[in-house]
């Protein structure tokens, strides 16, 4: 095992500390402002099961978009009790796109019509909320 001299790992370390200070200061550059697509599904029959799972599943195939970046389905979450907080719907399911236009191809997408078509008839109430990155 070679033997290192002071001045060598001195001069390791000040080398290393420099470029993780450039790294840290080089600014990263984002696409475009990518565009969050909330839903909220209010299910007919609220207390079924299966109905909830029918909607899950018809969900969980609108992930083969080509244009849909993540996909996350949830359920209510048992938090506290605020009057802020609204815990009344059924199913929720959060898209994100790089952009306005993969969502508006998504809006048009063979898959997720026949999505609507197969599971529409399972809610009665749906509330969508889209925002772009600031």
């Amino acid at each position: 095992m070679k033997k290192q001299t002071r001045r060598k790992f001195v001069a390791t370390v000040v080398g290393a500390g420099a470029l993780t200070a450039a790294q840290a200061e080089t600014p990263v550059k984002k696409n475009k402002k990518m565009l969050a697509h909330h839903v909220f599904f209010w299910l007919k029959n609220p207390n079924s099961k299966e109905d909830r799972d029918k909607l899950i599943a018809g969900l969980k195939t609108l992930e083969k978009i080509e244009t849909v970046r993540s996909l996350r389905i949830g359920v209510p979450a048992s938090t506290e009790k605020r009057d802020v907080v609204d815990n009344t719907y059924s199913v929720s399911e959060l898209m994100l796109f790089d952009d306005v236009e993969g969502q508006n191809a998504y809006q048009v997408h063979p898959i997720h019509k026949k999505f609507v078509e197969d599971c529409s008839h399972l809610w009665e109430r749906v509330v969508v909320y889209d925002a772009i990155d600031v």
